[in-house]
């Protein structure tokens, strides 16, 4: 499957749609999720066109995925998450809920956030 340069978060690098940005450098944006799930909800993407974890570990360069993990620590910290806590989540596919395909990872915290995943 090929890279879908109209999803939303391409049209949100490419400054089509706006965002309430948290973080930027050459290699990743971070912004507020439009629908927050905890009281911290924040989205990092890489700003390379990559569908998912899987495409980004295959073909991003050592600098990006370095990038994209400092990005984390760094937000977590200016939150004030790093303190109390926090979660990181990357889903991939249909499977693991996975809804826009441009990798994109959720930083959630803020209150105590409970079982990842319930019982079925």
């Amino acid at each position: 499957m090929s890279y879908d340069s109209n999803n939303i978060f391409a049209k949100i690098l490419r400054g089509e749609i706006p965002c309430k940005k948290v973080y930027e450098d050459d290699h990743v944006l971070s912004f507020h999720d439009i629908a927050p799930q905890a009281p911290a909800h924040i989205l990092v993407l890489p700003k390379g066109p990559y569908r998912d974890m899987n495409d980004f570990a295959a073909k991003a360069s050592p600098d990006e995925i370095a990038a994209l993990f400092r990005a984390i620590g760094r937000i977590a910290k200016e939150q004030g998450l790093d303190e109390t806590g926090y979660r990181v989540i990357s889903n991939c596919g249909a499977n693991g809920g996975q809804e826009v395909p441009h990798l994109h990872l959720h930083i959630l915290g803020g209150r105590r956030l409970g079982r990842m995943v319930q019982a079925a």
